[in-house]
């Protein structure tokens, strides 16, 4: 009887592990999640977006004139002073000049110089008659004295002088006058190479000259060559006089207002610089996305408040990434981004309450990089779990993962 009793009894307590077995096995295992404790912080909502650094005024320099330059005596980020000469420009040489035309300028010359001589004997000529005419007005005096010439007389011998007087003048200037086509004559049969002296050097070129001191930032032309009236040459700017411009989206510029804080981030230094807005296009343009999409977008401009000791490593046209902060809270009630999602047309988390996960829906309002302000749905050291995966859903047993797993 004693047997029998010990061996139901065995098969009730290998009954109750079996059971017991099933149980554990078919139980819900509790879900390894992460937790974050809801807290208050600072919430600081940014426009972000990718710009480029700019020299404020860029110099491009051009030729004054047509001719030959010379060859550049600077290299892109070399530093000039105002008024320093960078190049000089000559006149183009002549074209080849063939048998006739050679005989042509000299022939020209040549008669030019004839010219001359005859304005020599001109002046000779009215030289001589002035002064015969000087004389015949001593003679017409003398007599007019003793009255044997009539007034008129006296009067038409001062005349005659005065026209001598001019008669010599007009000799003159003609002299002048071929002698300046003599001149002229002699120049057109130069060659190049006698044009090319060196004590004419200062006198055949223009100078080109940097018009601020600053730094050489890009040559357009280095070698010598023939180049056109208004041809670029080179530009010229202030490394130290440098703003951050950035396009943004017309619909993120309307709430931007010149003095607007800004941080200029990824610029290849350490830490971030401040800046501010300086000012905002009042004009936008239109912008293909790398998506293929038309964006309407706005140029804003921001000016360095950091000290220019800490970017002054910065140049012309360097990739930034800007951060403009349009609202700032230092005390709001924040969860962090990596805890909400989507639920229907509302904003939700999970929240975990003695092991359990409860969805729970929440009201928010700015929006961080890190961070989003509760407005509503949530107290201060509420446990939220962060990317939850998909196998925690509502009422779902969860456990805190150890940190570091």
């Amino acid at each position: 009887m004693f047997l029998k009793w010990i061996k139901r009894l065995g098969i009730v307590v290998i009954a109750a592990f079996l059971a017991i077995g099933a149980y554990i096995m078919i139980k819900p295992q509790p879900v390894g999640v992460d937790i974050a404790v809801i807290s208050r912080g600072e919430i600081e909502t940014t426009v972000d977006e990718d710009g480029k650094t700019r020299i404020k005024n860029v110099y491009r320099i051009s030729a004054p004139i047509s001719g030959k330059l010379e060859r550049l005596s600077v290299q892109a980020g070399d530093g000039v002073e105002k008024g320093e000469r960078i190049a000089r420009l000559r006149p183009v040489d002549p074209p080849i000049r063939d048998i006739r035309t050679r005989r042509q300028l000299s022939a020209a010359t040549k008669s030019a110089h004839a010219g001359v001589k005859l304005g020599q004997a001109e002046i000779a000529r009215a030289r001589s008659a002035l002064d015969f005419s000087k004389t015949e007005l001593a003679r017409a005096q003398k007599l007019a004295l003793t009255h044997t010439i009539s007034i008129r007389a006296l009067q038409q011998a001062e005349l005659d002088v005065a026209v001598k007087n001019a008669q010599l003048a007009q000799a003159q200037a003609s002299l002048e006058f071929k002698r300046r086509e003599l001149e002229s004559a002699q120049a057109r049969e130069l060659l190049p190479t006698q044009i090319s002296r060196p004590e004419l050097e200062d006198q055949c070129c223009v100078a080109i000259v940097a018009p601020i001191a600053g730094t050489v930032l890009k040559l357009f032309t280095e070698s010598e060559q023939v180049v056109g009236a208004g041809a670029s040459l080179l530009e010229v700017g202030n490394l130290k006089d440098i703003e951050v411009v950035v396009d943004l989206l017309s619909v993120d510029a309307v709430g931007i207002a010149p003095g607007t804080l800004a941080r200029i981030e990824d610029w290849g230094g350490k830490g971030a610089l401040n800046a501010r807005v300086l000012r905002k296009d009042p004009i936008g343009f239109t912008k293909v996305s790398a998506l293929g999409i038309e964006e309407q977008r706005v140029n804003v401009v921001l000016d360095f408040t950091s000290p220019p000791a800490q970017w002054q490593k910065l140049g012309h046209s360097f990739k930034v990434t800007v951060r403009i902060i349009t609202s700032h809270k230092k005390d709001a009630l924040r969860v962090p981004l990596g805890a909400l999602f989507r639920k229907a047309d509302q904003w939700a988390v999970y929240t975990e309450q003695n092991g359990i996960a409860v969805l729970t829906p929440v009201t928010l309002g700015k929006f961080s990089l890190s961070f989003a302000e509760v407005l509503g749905g949530l107290k201060e050291g509420a446990r939220v779990i962060v990317y939850p995966s998909d196998k925690v859903l509502a009422d779902t047993p969860v456990t805190e993962r150890a940190q570091g797993n």
